[in-house]
């Protein structure tokens, strides 16, 4: 039986990508693009999330699995994908979206995949921390440390994400009490393993925030994120506290988040207590960039969805793997170090 491959977003940045990797490692594999526009492409489907009848054009295919790379804040993709016992993950979900969509279903019997990866770079996070053989029921803290390059690469999601929710509060868990927060407010300094540098990090929403607390049930639980450039470093915080952001428009925002460069790497850093309060921390970088790391992180997903060693029901993606072994297929990615 034929694997077919349905990517939606397929022509935006990270579902080229998740493309381009797909039929490199599977040539075996039917990829097809799902896009609002219309045009003659062979493999191109038009369809559009916010209009389900548009739906219907998918009915002459046999998929197995579905890729959202692009906002469905409707969850139309998740609903028709169960509806249809069509295996699915999501990968650009907002924690809000992200609690919607998981509180929907949670109680549903499901005849399908259903893997949410939303979290940060495909939520590789908690099978990062997983992978140092910690267990979740003993960990006390989890501190995630972001560092984004206004150079790197970034598709136009991610720009419309913080046009859509730099003014609005979200929470972090301060032992699993929800205290609410903003982004770039309460900065504080850290150095990052990469280049030893001294930065503030500010708050930052993030989906891990959710899936740590509510899903892997820690009890304390933030994220914080630092932009390479001193002066965007400076200047948000201040335009968070005077309230800037609520006069301008979503162009505007979107403006101002919706820079793009040519690559640099990406950099995170997981900063954990045990129960006996010994900081750790594990730290990943990735040469080529976060669009490298969504995708291949996406891929690796995928490629585990279709080995079918996983029931049908709902996932976090780090739980459809072993972290240890999915620690080893990311860093088979020359681009990527886990230390």
């Amino acid at each position: 039986m034929s694997t077919t491959i349905l990517i939606i977003g397929g022509t935006g940045l990270i579902g080229k990508t998740i493309h381009n990797m797909l039929s490199k490692r599977d040539s075996q594999l039917k990829i097809l693009i799902g896009t609002r526009k219309k045009d003659s492409i062979p493999n191109h489907i038009q369809l559009d999330v916010n209009d389900f009848e548009s739906f219907e054009s998918l009915k002459k295919h046999a998929i197995t699995i579905i890729i959202v790379c692009t906002k469905d804040a409707n969850n139309h993709v998740m609903n028709y994908a169960i509806k249809h016992k069509i295996d699915y993950t999501d990968i650009t979900k907002p924690s809000n979206e992200l609690l919607k969509a998981h509180e929907s279903i949670k109680n549903n019997l499901i005849d399908s995949k259903i893997v949410f990866s939303s979290g940060w770079m495909g939520g590789i996070a908690p099978s990062l921390l997983y992978s140092t053989g910690v267990l979740a029921k003993d960990i006390q803290s989890v501190k995630m440390m972001v560092y984004y390059s206004t150079k790197d690469k970034a598709g136009s999601s991610s720009a419309d994400f913080m046009a859509h929710n730099v003014s609005k509060p979200f929470f972090f868990y301060q032992n699993n009490l929800a205290k609410k927060t903003k982004h770039f407010l309460d900065g504080e300094d850290t150095k990052f393993d990469f280049d030893n540098q001294k930065r503030t990090v500010s708050d930052f929403d993030i989906p891990d925030l959710y899936i740590f607390n509510q899903i892997e049930h820690i009890p304390n639980v933030r994220a914080k994120m630092i932009f390479d450039s001193k002066i965007v470093t400076a200047i948000l915080p201040f335009m968070q506290k005077i309230g800037f952001f609520k006069m301008l428009n979503f162009r505007e925002k979107k403006w101002i988040f919706g820079g793009s460069g040519n690559g640099d790497i990406s950099s995170f850093e997981i900063i954990y207590t045990d129960n006996g309060s010994k900081e750790k921390k594990i730290v990943l970088k990735c040469e080529a960039g976060q669009s490298e790391l969504t995708a291949f992180s996406t891929v690796l997903h995928v490629e585990k969805m279709l080995e079918n060693s996983s029931q049908k029901g709902i996932y976090f993606s780090h739980q459809l793997h072993e972290p240890k072994k999915f620690i080893d297929a990311l860093t088979s990615n020359k681009s990527i170090v886990v230390h």
